[in-house]
């Protein structure tokens, strides 16, 4: 049986899926409350921003974490409550006011994004609002209103995220790149400028992602067929990309996985 943290406090988990043209670019906004436990969690690469907002809790923060190519480790031991949205790939790109390729592997506080004034009006129109539906309903509008270009993707980039998610094993940034009439050097810097990551790097963690939830499905897990299934040329190399994005061999990870995909226990 699966590993859990312990959960000393209720929680509360609503989400909202939003309307076009949002959810072009947004998978979910979301929202958390409560639940102090006994564990920190290492959150697994993935290849799309994070925007949080902590409104209630001992570490105020603002900010967006990702897209990232590195594990990296959030303390659970506080009762918190937070405001999120969880973008699609490449879909923060017309919401930042900063390169989008700046923010690879790093947090950012909105106020460095969107300035300080800006920053604590939303905070405190969140604070204010009664309900997760009501603070939905500030956080859409304000994403709206924040977008500083039209809500769509370069057509090579909208092409590749659909190429790449589909089978990020066949990767090739050169086959789009004459597909779109584009020298490769180009495309690959479109692609960055809207994703965050290189094309490369971005079919890599999108295909970790992929086992991950492959594994989620099976009761039996036979780690060769696994490694060929999903496109690498061998057992070994399937196990160095898994360590390297993350710091868990795949036995290893079978064991501190918890309900939400891409979060492990980490041991203390």
């Amino acid at each position: 049986m699966r590993a859990e943290a312990e959960t000393t406090a209720p929680v509360l988990f609503q989400y909202r899926r939003p309307m076009a043209p949002l959810s072009d670019f947004i998978e979910i906004l979301w929202y958390w409350a409560g639940g102090r436990t006994q564990e920190r969690e290492r959150i697994l690469p993935m290849p799309t921003l994070e925007l949080i907002i902590q409104l209630r809790g001992h570490r105020p923060f603002a900010g967006v974490a990702g897209p990232h190519t590195e594990s990296f480790i959030i303390d659970r031991r506080e009762t918190d409550t937070i405001l999120g949205v969880h973008f699609k790939s490449g879909g923060a790109f017309p919401f930042l006011r900063a390169p989008f390729g700046d923010l690879h592997n790093t947090h950012a506080s909105l106020a460095d994004l969107w300035g300080e004034k800006r920053t604590r009006r939303l905070v405190e129109l969140l604070h204010e609002s009664p309900s997760a539906e009501s603070k939905f309903d500030i956080l859409e509008r304000w994403l709206l209103w924040i977008a500083d270009r039209p809500l769509k993707h370069h057509p090579s980039v909208a092409f590749a995220l659909r190429e790449f998610q589909s089978d990020p094993g066949l990767f090739t940034s050169e086959r789009v790149a004459r597909q779109a009439n584009l020298s490769q050097r180009r495309f690959i810097e479109l692609f960055r400028d809207e994703v965050g990551i290189t094309p490369k790097l971005f079919c890599r963690v999108q295909r970790f992602q992929n086992v991950i939830r492959w594994i989620e499905q099976q009761t039996e897990i036979d780690w060769v067929d696994l490694a060929l299934f999903h496109g690498y040329s061998d057992q070994s190399h399937f196990i160095h990309d898994f360590r390297e994005f993350s710091g868990l061999k795949p036995s290893e990870y079978l064991g501190l996985r918890t309900d939400s995909l891409s979060h492990v226990r980490y041991p203390e």
